[in-house]
């Protein structure tokens, strides 16, 4: 393979030079305008002395300016380097000396946190996602030579939510990035330039800037981006602009389907729908089944590209639990602590092999070490492999409660308390316990009155009496999220660590 990811920019802006490339709510960029703004920033970027493995970072919420100053700089051969906009400026810091930007791209709102950050980093230089790239929109701009490189070399750098400590930087390719586009194509075939998916994950996220912005510039589709989400607006698009693909968390479709229009809406071009990080509670399924919608459920990791497995259309329904097999260049194992395979029905760790897979992480060949061994991603997931090849997710196996010597998974906990009449959100957790060494305790946000012994008496029925929590703590708001719209659970492992002293018992 040759090329890069901004030759498929150049290629659709020739070819389809009026198709629209990014629509934010109705605010329309088409190929031929988002390649000369790309191009006048590359330009600017330049005159700042970017050039081929630079990196350049961006730092603010979903923006068209946030796209064409990423393709600007990879236009350059620059690396892009995004950061969470929600970050204060000591974590930005740290992200800053990881990668050692160039130019940092923000917010205006967020210029005084930039600045903050990079206090003894006098290198850096902050541009304006406003200011610098917005007036650049107009006028035209003379085309950018993209220097000759290889597809092996860094197209970006996307950091990990940082759930097991300080965030790691992956590093996508350009050819991780179109392997991974070409055999999800090959499995969720999309006609020419008919890709419209919905985004409203950050473009921070390798939902954001691989599946969102990359996925559809080498389509030559149209991305449907918002600044973020909001359920009834969401419904809206979906329906109104004839949108393909949406995917994320269940919590994103969970609130979509309890909008008061979700009956009424037209839904029949959304052909593809996918849920990753958490398993599809069957009336969910239900329900956007009945809008003729085949919600299916994913597994993968940012180091593998983002997304590994999917089940297929037909058995979704059969089998919600199950995450599917790999693609056509995909390979799956579940391994015991000894590295052997497991048979069918035992759980193990996931090991992953495909074309999306990151060469490593940014600067830290220690953790790619620890990550990439024989060729295999170490996932440090828990799953089952079945007799057929489908993959069932168990859980992280840094979250595995570990009570009496027993593994207790939080997951299979979780997805039964999902099923309780009256839950709206749960997590569990492991506290320490004197005699078990560690305990479940089940964190919950209800619509309904729910007593401690009715989640006891409840979970009593669907699960061995070990698997039982033992605190039942009930919340006033909602469960705290990552980017990925995943619960943060390292962050309530911190802020619950003292719950064996401040509550009691309910069993």
């Amino acid at each position: 393979m040759s090329g890069t990811l901004v030759s498929t920019l150049t290629w659709w802006a020739r070819n389809i030079p009026d198709q629209p490339a990014i629509d934010l709510d109705g605010d329309v960029v088409t190929y031929r305008q988002l390649e000369t703004w790309a191009d006048g920033v590359a330009a600017d970027l330049s005159g700042a002395g970017v050039g081929h493995g630079d990196r350049v970072s961006l730092v603010g919420q979903n923006s068209l300016e946030w796209c064409v100053a990423a393709l600007g700089a990879m236009k350059l051969g620059a690396i892009v380097a995004p950061f969470n906009h929600r970050m204060v400026a000591r974590e930005l810091t740290g992200l800053l000396e990881d990668c050692e930007p160039t130019v940092v791209y923000c917010d205006d709102a967020l210029r005084d946190r930039l600045d903050e950050a990079r206090h003894g980093l006098p290198s850096v230089e902050v541009k304006s996602l406003q200011g610098d790239v917005r007036p650049l929109r107009e006028g035209q701009h003379a085309p950018v030579t993209t220097p000759v490189m290889e597809v092996s070399e860094p197209a970006a750098i996307v950091y990990t939510s940082g759930t097991t400590g300080r965030p790691k930087g992956v590093i996508f390719t350009h050819a991780s990035i179109a392997g991974e586009m070409h055999e999800w194509s090959l499995m969720e075939p999309v006609q020419p330039n008919g890709l419209r998916p919905l985004l409203v994950l950050p473009l921070f996220t390798a939902a954001g800037i691989i599946w969102g912005l990359a996925r559809v510039v080498i389509h030559g589709g149209t991305l449907l981006l918002q600044t973020r989400f909001d359920p009834p607006k969401a419904l809206r698009i979906l329906a109104d602009q004839k949108v393909t693909t949406f995917t994320g968390p269940p919590i994103l479709f969970e609130q979509i389907a309890a909008e008061p229009g979700f009956d009424r809406a037209d839904l029949s071009s959304l052909t593809t729908a996918h849920v990753g990080g958490a398993r599809v509670p069957v009336d969910l399924l239900t329900s956007w089944q009945r809008k003729g919608v085949s919600l299916r459920q994913i597994y993968g990791q940012t180091e593998i590209g983002g997304s590994a497995t999917v089940m297929p259309r037909h058995e979704a329904m059969e089998q919600p639990e199950k995450c599917g097999w790999g693609g056509a260049f995909t390979k799956i194992r579940v391994v015991d602590t000894e590295g052997n395979d497991c048979p069918a029905g035992k759980p193990g760790q996931i090991l992953l092999r495909g074309p999306g897979m990151m060469p490593g992480y940014w600067r830290n060949e220690e953790a790619t070490r620890a990550a990439i061994v024989d060729g295999w991603l170490h996932t440090g997931d828990m799953g089952i492999l079945d007799e057929h090849g489908y993959l069932t997710f168990v859980d992280r196996m840094k979250d595995m409660i570990i009570s009496g010597g027993l593994n207790i998974s939080p997951t299979e906990i979780e997805n039964v308390l999902q099923e309780m009449p009256g839950v709206e959100e749960v997590a569990v957790i492991a506290v320490e316990d004197a005699k078990f060494g560690e305990t479940p305790a089940a964190l919950l946000r209800t619509s309904t009155p729910v007593e401690p012994a009715d989640v006891v008496a409840y979970c009593n029925e669907r699960l061995a009496d070990y698997k039982v929590p033992r605190y039942v703590v009930f919340l006033d708001s909602a469960l705290p999220r990552m980017a990925s719209g995943k619960i943060a659970k390292r962050e309530l492992k911190a802020t619950y660590a003292t719950l064996p002293q401040t509550h009691t018992k309910v069993r």
